[in-house]
């Protein structure tokens, strides 16, 4: 789910290939990219920047 907009995403089936993550826990925070057919894919962790969390001080 998306913090911005909360639109929900589907993993793509190669989601964790190459990713630290062995599995997601609910409510664990990443980054991730959409792949062609708008499914999660590439999931990593992210900073607070990265995550582009409102009102987050630098």
């Amino acid at each position: 789910m998306s913090d911005v907009d909360f639109a929900e995403f589907d993993l793509s089936p190669s989601a964790l290939e190459g990713s630290i993550f062995r599995m997601l826990r609910q409510g664990q925070r990443v980054v991730f990219d959409l792949d062609e057919s708008g499914r999660a894919t590439r999931l990593r962790l992210g900073s607070e920047i990265d995550m582009g969390t409102p009102d987050f001080m630098q």
